[in-house]
């Protein structure tokens, strides 16, 4: 019977671990499948359903094809805070594994994050790592130029247009009246198609007219039928007359999106020509190809050459900026603008301006983060080294699609910064001040006054230290007690000003990185009349308080002593230690022994009480000589001083008087009217207490 049961036991736990086992397997086989379906998703540039996939398998497997699969799906998506996330975990768990693009790209994350400093130090670092010293001192001179530029301050004014939706709108340019720009397809069908790469619907190219362009319930539409299909359309440029535009969109042969056979719709770049009202004869340039995207079309200012963006064979990193000549309709072979322009990593989105310069939009050339605008000089079909436009048109976000009307200085570029309405939106812009880099100075001015009056002090020294204390310049100030000194950015200063008769003074200023700010350095002084009438009369004040709290901490003690001892009364005004009366011989001034009892009561008193001083103060009646009775008295007071004194009090706390007949309690005149009891009053010894 127990053989059986046992039996029965390992039978079930046998298929238990059996059916753990197939459980397992399935749910390997399932993650499995997951991670083959998003490695699809992943190579055919469907990001956004990559993502779901990759996040449900990131909690069991952090290799490295996941990790750094979905660190560049969020990154090709834009989630930037989510791919700085997973980037940082990539360079410090794989950092041996991966190449100089992905420590690129954590750069640029880190740079959406505003942290320049440990993007520079990143860098830097991965610069020594490879041991490239001359890339480190580009680093060097690209964060001081750009340091300078930042410092001009706000080189545009820009506005974030009422066009804009949650979705993405870019690359508006003017046709006439209008603004043409590209945005996601309002498409309302049930089953329409979605751009997998983020999920949006496609691009159209769309218009608006210029009057309703700052209106919010301006109406938004179709730029063209003829020109827009169920693909990408995007980035519009016309020739001046209107008759010819360039324009952007997927690979599109008869009628329907083609592919190459790795199932990727390249972007091309398409011709068109407005007859008879409509925008007919769209064609494929010859230079487009299944294989690589031509995008991004601009025109040079006559129109004889194509500027386009590309990754096409032969370029210097993953898109780079191409032109090709227009003879009659005809178009050349395209030519790489060169290293100048072109970086390892993206160029795209050219404009060409009335005044002759390239914009375009890189994330290779040094900036805030991402793609941001450089602006380089056409002169004798070279390129002068390009140069960052600035803030805040740029970010440390994606911004492109820049163009601008040299003489009004108006313009507009496309951005998906933070505090956008959408993933790109269009801005408005205005240019109010010229791109001159230089180093970084500030104004340190101001204007001395009188404390006292107000009035501004002429000849004042005024000297600037710098942060060592060391001085740099001085000045003397004007009739108008102005002073003005030239002031490098991001340094600490202080400012010292002196006047014969007046007492200084001194500000600490610390600099930053806006250029030509104005760092105001007033200050007033106050003269040494005035200073010392000032400290007199704080003294006066504050003696004052002193002796306020003094006699108020007095009180205090004379009620806590009037309190305790019943020895201690108050007569009038004054505090006595009332004692038996004291009796000297006749005309004799030694202590008798029963005086000595009631005198060891003060000495206990005063031992008890350190801090206590007492005045002896002797007394007679009127009878016999003035003269002799004063002695008298001053004798029998110092005698009872000195026996006080041989009990180990202080000689600074106790003091004799003798009164003679000057203070008597009764008034005996003539000394016949007073009896013996009433001269025995006025003979006495009083222990006053002049200070606790």
């Amino acid at each position: 019977m127990i053989y059986h049961l046992d039996s029965f036991k390992m039978n079930t736990m046998k298929r238990l671990l059996i059916g753990i086992l197939l459980f397992s397997i399935q749910f390997l086989s399932a993650q499995e499948q997951d991670l083959k379906l998003a490695r699809i998703y992943f190579d055919r540039t469907y990001y956004s359903q990559a993502i779901p996939l990759y996040v449900a398998a990131i909690a069991e497997n952090r290799s490295l094809e996941v990790v750094r699969n979905l660190a560049d799906a969020y990154y090709f998506t834009n989630d930037y805070e989510n791919a700085l996330k997973w980037y940082s975990y990539l360079v410090r768990t794989y950092k041996q594994d991966i190449d100089g693009e992905y420590s690129f790209r954590y750069i640029q994350t880190l740079k959406t994050s505003g942290a320049y400093v440990e993007a520079n130090t990143f860098q830097r670092n991965y610069f020594s790592e490879t041991n490239n010293p001359t890339a480190i001192n580009q680093l060097a001179f690209d964060i001081d130029e750009l340091e300078n530029i930042s410092a001009i301050g706000n080189r545009f004014e820009i506005k974030n247009l009422p066009i804009n939706t949650k979705y993405s709108e870019f690359g508006g340019v003017k046709m006439n009246d209008s603004l043409v720009f590209s945005s996601v397809k309002d498409n309302k069908k049930l089953f329409h198609k979605v751009y997998r790469w983020n999920n949006e619907n496609y691009l159209d190219l769309n218009s608006i007219p210029l009057a309703n362009l700052k209106a919010e319930d301006a109406i938004v539409t179709s730029f063209s039928n003829e020109i827009n299909t169920n693909l990408h359309e995007a980035n519009a440029v016309f020739t001046k007359d209107g008759k010819t535009m360039y324009f952007t969109r997927n690979n599109f042969k008869k009628g329907k999106r083609a592919k190459n056979k790795d199932k990727i719709s390249k972007l091309q770049i398409f011709s068109a020509a407005f007859v008879d009202g409509k925008w007919t004869k769209v064609t494929s340039l010859p230079f487009n190809n299944d294989d690589y995207s031509t995008e991004h079309p601009a025109l040079s200012l006559d129109e004889k050459t194509l500027y386009f963006a590309s990754d096409m064979p032969g370029t210097l990193g993953s898109f780079d900026l191409f032109s090709v000549a227009i003879n009659q309709g005809t178009f050349d072979t395209p030519k790489n603008l060169g290293p100048v322009i072109n970086t390892p990593n993206k160029e795209q989105f050219p404009f060409i301006s009335e005044d002759n310069k390239l914009y375009f939009s890189s994330n290779g050339h040094f900036g805030y983060g991402m793609l941001d605008v450089f602006v380089s000089q056409i002169k004798d079909e070279t390129f002068s080294r390009p140069l960052n436009v600035g803030l805040p048109v740029n970010s440390g976000y994606d911004d492109f699609a820049f163009g601008i009307d040299v003489e009004t200085k108006m313009g507009y570029f496309s951005s998906n910064r933070i505090g956008g309405k959408g993933s790109d939106d269009i801005y408005e812009l205005k240019e109010i001040k010229p791109l001159i880099i230089e180093g970084c100075q500030q104004i340190i001015a101001g204007i001395i006054t009188d404390v006292t009056s107000q009035l501004p002090l002429a000849n004042t020294l005024v000297v600037l230290l710098n942060n060592e204390n060391s001085e740099v310049e001085r000045r003397v100030t004007s009739s108008d007690g102005k002073f003005s000194f030239s002031a490098a950015c991001l340094t600490s200063y202080k400012v010292v000003a002196s006047k014969e008769g007046y007492s200084k003074n001194s500000k600490i200023l610390v600099l930053q990185k806006e250029r030509n700010k104005i760092n105001d350095a007033s200050m007033a002084l106050k003269s040494e009349k005035v200073r010392m009438e000032e400290e007199n009369e704080a003294l006066l004040k504050q003696n004052k308080e002193k002796e306020i709290a003094l006699e108020k901490l007095k009180k205090e003690k004379v009620a806590n002593i009037l309190a305790k001892e019943k020895d201690v009364v108050r007569d009038k005004d004054r505090l006595i230690i009332k004692t038996d009366p004291i009796y000297f011989d006749y005309d004799l001034w030694y202590i008798r022994k029963e005086s000595k009892v009631i005198l060891n009561r003060v000495v206990e008193l005063m031992n008890k009480y350190p801090e206590m001083e007492v005045e002896i103060g002797s007394h007679t009646d009127v009878r016999g000589n003035n003269a002799y009775n004063l002695e008298l008295s001053s004798k029998r007071a110092k005698s009872t001083r000195e026996y006080i004194l041989s009990k180990g009090i202080s000689a600074s706390r106790i003091f004799a008087k003798g009164y003679g007949e000057t203070v008597p309690i009764l008034k005996c005149v003539p000394e016949e009217s007073c009896t013996e009891e009433q001269h025995e009053l006025n003979r006495r010894s009083e222990f006053v207490i002049k200070n606790l």
